[in-house]
């Protein structure tokens, strides 16, 4: 069984189809793209799965279980945690507290301070940001906040981490070390749905690619597919 799947979701603001009539099918353990022009739809659609947003018409599964509708907390304690495409820290809370409001909110049931201090160090350590504990969130450089919202989202246990952009704004060698840990990541069992503009990221990080072009569905496949479809070259890649 798929651990995601849409059905035909569609989202209009006004009389504009952000989202036009969307299906998707992501299996456990993918790293799955999200491709496109910007407009094209990508971050309405991550909105529409992690219950930000509810579409009309449409229907969204997650582990088998219809989510639509239902509260972004009530996804998020489901298994379901999501990053920002404009980073979303609480900036005056230091690095440690932002990953332990992580653990706290993520879990449907209590967690004991010192679980969750324990959890939040050791994710600090996967994302490479322990020296920075004490500091706070507002005087990390952009990339080491974008590391951070990673480390919060992943307290909460996901099974499944929408990854919105994590690698817009860096450097050639932050945007290496991002790939590496998305690859880290994956090798804890999570799937991921990632949407990026970093080509060199995307072909090599992901199983399967979905394109959107004004909100449709333009393209699907594997990165040398995609890389082949006329239709994506002519609206996105170029030659």
């Amino acid at each position: 069984m798929p651990i995601l799947e849409a059905s035909g979701v569609t989202k209009y603001f006004g009389g504009l189809a952000a989202v036009s009539n969307v299906d998707l099918s992501v299996e456990r353990g993918e790293v799955y793209g999200l491709i496109g022009p910007n407009g094209a739809g990508k971050t309405t659609l991550f909105n529409l799965i992690a219950a930000s947003l509810v579409p009309k018409p449409g229907i969204i599964k997650f582990n088998g279980i219809n989510i639509t509708g239902k509260k972004p907390y009530q996804v998020c304690r489901l298994g379901l945690g999501m990053t920002f495409q404009t980073v979303k820290i609480f900036a005056n809370m230091s690095v440690l507290e932002n990953v332990l409001l992580g653990s706290f909110f993520g879990s449907p049931k209590y967690v004991p301070l010192s679980e969750a201090r324990k959890r939040s160090e050791e994710l600090l350590e996967f994302v490479g940001l322990s020296e920075a504990a004490p500091t706070p969130a507002k005087d990390l450089t952009l990339s080491s906040q974008k590391r951070l919202e990673v480390a919060r989202a992943m307290a909460g246990n996901p099974e499944l981490l929408l990854l919105d952009e994590v690698m817009a704004g860096l450097t050639q060698t932050e945007v290496s070390e991002a790939m590496r840990l998305v690859n880290r990541i994956r090798e804890q069992g999570i799937t991921i749905v990632m949407i990026e503009h970093v080509m060199k990221a995307i072909m090599n990080l992901c199983d399967r690619i979905l394109v959107l072009h004004h909100g449709e569905k333009i393209a699907e496949g594997t990165p040398e597919q995609v890389a082949k479809n006329e239709q994506v070259i002519a609206v996105y890649l170029g030659e």
